[in-house]
């Protein structure tokens, strides 16, 4: 009895200092201190789980969907190319999901990543709606999100947040762009036809404070459905005032569909037609002859330089096509994550967000790149560019003809007085 008495009360005292070992960390579990606390737990699960949440089917899939899988795998593969035997982050699995342009969809598929597929990061998210639902996860489970493929200047504003951060471009950086230029060059008065939902509704706004701002005009603006395959009673209607520009801030498929109508209408010789998001997949879509002549802002151009065209010859290695700035910022974004991640020593959240704050890039995506910390607004060189004439074209995809470079500085509006972290 006094043997079992005292084998018990041993393991009575080694239960306890188990207990506690786990409750500091020891026992490598996440605990109070997170994965870093762990003795050899550096990574939960002990892997990395990076997802892609996009639009796989839609309007929008041509212009990231699932060949932004195909980017963020080479970043993968670079990274490991890079740190070897010495990485941290030796397990890296992508796991990807359609969120279908639908704000509903992007919450419960961001709630399925974070908690049952264990992601500690997802990326791109196009269609601001389902962006701003996926911020607002993020910030209640502590997990990281970089978004590239929305526009909604409410993610660095009132939505912003400590595990959100808005890498590639905004509705700012557009306006700014393109609207001051377009007045600049004579177009004084505006039509403005925008989807009716967060990213128009901001595109709208901003744009009309450019325009406003270079001395031009906005006579009307136009909501629409999103998605929408019809525009004829919006060009219509937008040609009723006789504007000099009519501004289109559809994206995708539907950019697609609004300047197929416009051309058909005959009204290439009766306004100028300003484009506030376009990608070279529209382009391509639709043929350099529909778009000949447009101005519009660009994020990043693959045949920019040496630099960026040397990337983008081995992503159409793997895919058949050229890339758009969504590939190439779901690129640039998935490997500053994971050296984040390497600066660290561990994926936990905090760690790499404060790896991440403050950090200068210069990179294949962002040329002067800085990540401000007040509200993680990706600031970098952007561009002014121009749809080339098919006699220009000396080989597919070379469609753009950059005209001036705008300044990280510049590019990108102030930070919002809305957003507190």
């Amino acid at each position: 009895m006094r043997s079992t008495k005292k084998f018990t009360g041993s393991l009575a005292i080694a239960a306890a200092a188990s207990l506690a070992l786990a409750a500091c960390g020891g026992g490598g579990g996440e605990g109070a201190g997170g994965p870093q606390a762990g003795v050899g737990a550096k990574l939960t699960n002990d892997k990395v789980v990076i997802g892609l949440l996009n639009d796989q089917s839609g309007v929008y899939k041509d212009l990231s969907g699932p060949n932004s899988g195909v980017a963020i795998q080479m970043a993968i593969d670079d990274y490991k190319a890079k740190y070897g035997d010495k990485a941290v982050a030796k397990d890296i699995e992508l796991v990807q999901a359609d969120h279908q342009n639908k704000p509903d969809v992007a919450n419960t598929k961001a709630q399925e990543m974070y908690d049952r597929q264990n992601v500690d990061i997802i990326l791109d998210v196009p269609t601001s709606s389902a962006a701003l639902a996926v911020a607002e996860q993020a910030k209640t489970k502590k997990k990281l999100y970089i978004n590239i493929g929305a526009a909604t200047t409410a993610l660095t504003g009132k939505s912003c947040n400590k595990y959100t951060f808005h890498w590639a471009y905004d509705t700012y950086m557009l306006a700014h762009g393109t609207g001051d230029a377009t007045v600049k060059n004579g177009g004084k008065t505006w039509s403005i036809v925008y989807p009716d939902y967060a990213f128009g509704q901001d595109m709208n706004k901003s744009f009309t404070t450019a325009i406003d701002g270079a001395g031009g005009k906005v006579l009307q603006s136009i909501p629409t459905p999103f998605p929408n395959d019809n525009f004829a009673t919006f060009i219509t209607k937008a040609a009723s005032d006789n504007p000099d520009v009519v501004g289109i801030m559809a994206a995708g498929g539907d950019l697609i569909n609004f300047v197929k109508q416009y051309n058909q209408a005959g009204m290439q010789d009766k306004a100028t037609l300003a484009v506030g998001l376009m990608f070279i997949t529209d382009i391509h879509s639709l043929g350099v002859e529909q778009f000949a002549g447009t101005q519009f802002t660009d994020a990043w151009y693959w045949n920019f330089d040496d630099k960026n065209r040397a990337w983008a010859d081995k992503f159409q290695a793997k895919t058949q096509t050229r890339p758009s700035f969504a590939h190439a910022g779901n690129y640039s974004a998935a490997m500053n994550y994971l050296e984040a991640v390497q600066e660290a020593g561990t994926d936990d959240a905090d760690a790499v967000v404060a790896k991440l704050e403050g950090k200068k890039i210069d990179d294949v995506f962002l040329r002067n790149g800085e990540i401000r910390a007040a509200d993680h607004r990706v600031i970098h060189d952007s561009y002014l560019a121009k749809v080339k004439t098919k006699d220009q074209v000396k080989e597919d995809w070379d469609y753009e003809e950059i005209l001036s470079t705008i300044p990280a500085a510049e590019a990108f509006g102030p930070v919002s007085p809305d957003c507190k972290m």
